[in-house]
């Protein structure tokens, strides 16, 4: 029987990679985005989130196998929580019964290199919390305090993401049902989001200085692409809890080989 795939942020960069490299395989992949997919659905809100697993559930018939969660905003603003975090969090877990039920399911979240950049601790404990409101005001007290406070919200929703799988991972709900729970952590990929960021000499100097990619330099988004197929593959049975940052060496330049202090 074919799997059947479900990935948010569908229409753009990393998820429209993830959604065609898995066509091209004759999946049944199932898209979700603003638009300009199978799926229409607004994942900054409890109520977009809830209406996204329903239809996603139907267009199912009941059936998934496996979720990539790619949607995601890159803006200094208190949304950017709401989306990045829990619009992957409690999506997940709306989806958790009927992905328990299917054979190899699987699930895999974009995180990013900022997952270890500097932060907002206070943030990050919301998140964790599951205190949207508290979470959201938090983020927006950081707005309010100007452009390198509010430079701190990607960061921390991207920490908040990879402690989450590390701490949900190996719940009975997650392992007993025996679904590897994992994240990617990109370097810069050229896609939509990150095109301003890398648009001039200067730019591109400055992104570099903060994340370095000695191997081959930017990525593709289908380069993540494939990694994110092969969590989710059959062939994934025991990787779990993991953040594999996918980054050209960038972990690697920035926290050295000692990494289990």
């Amino acid at each position: 029987m074919a799997r059947t795939y479900v990935i948010t942020g569908a229409a753009s960069g990393i998820g429209a990679s993830t959604y065609s490299l898995l066509k091209e395989h004759d999946y049944k992949v199932i898209g979700v985005d603003l638009a300009k997919t199978d799926i229409s659905a607004d994942l900054s809100t409890p109520a977009g989130r809830e209406s996204a697993a329903k239809e996603v559930i139907k267009l199912s018939d009941g059936k998934i196998h496996a979720v990539i969660a790619c949607a995601g905003l890159a803006l200094p603003i208190a949304k950017t929580v709401s989306v990045n975090y829990f619009g992957v969090t409690e999506f997940l877990q709306a989806l958790l019964p009927t992905l328990s039920k299917s054979s190899s399911p699987r699930v895999a979240i974009t995180s990013s290199m900022a997952s270890l950049m500097p932060n907002s601790p206070e943030l990050v404990e919301a998140m964790l919390a599951n205190d949207e409101v508290k979470a959201v005001q938090i983020a927006q007290g950081l707005v309010d305090q100007g452009a390198e406070a509010s430079a701190l919200i990607y960061g921390s929703t991207k920490r908040a993401l990879s402690r989450w799988v590390r701490r949900e991972c190996i719940k009975p709900e997650w392992a007993k049902a025996g679904i590897p729970l994992n994240a990617v952590g990109p370097g810069i990929v050229e896609t939509p989001m990150v095109a301003d960021m890398i648009a001039s000499k200067e730019a591109r100097a400055a992104i570099d200085s903060m994340v370095p990619m000695p191997l081959n330099y930017y990525l593709k988004p289908v380069q993540v692409a494939y990694l994110l197929a092969w969590l989710t593959s059959k062939e994934n049975t025991h990787t779990t809890g993991q953040t594999i940052y996918i980054d050209g060496g960038s972990d690697a330049a920035l926290r050295g080989d000692d990494i289990w202090k």
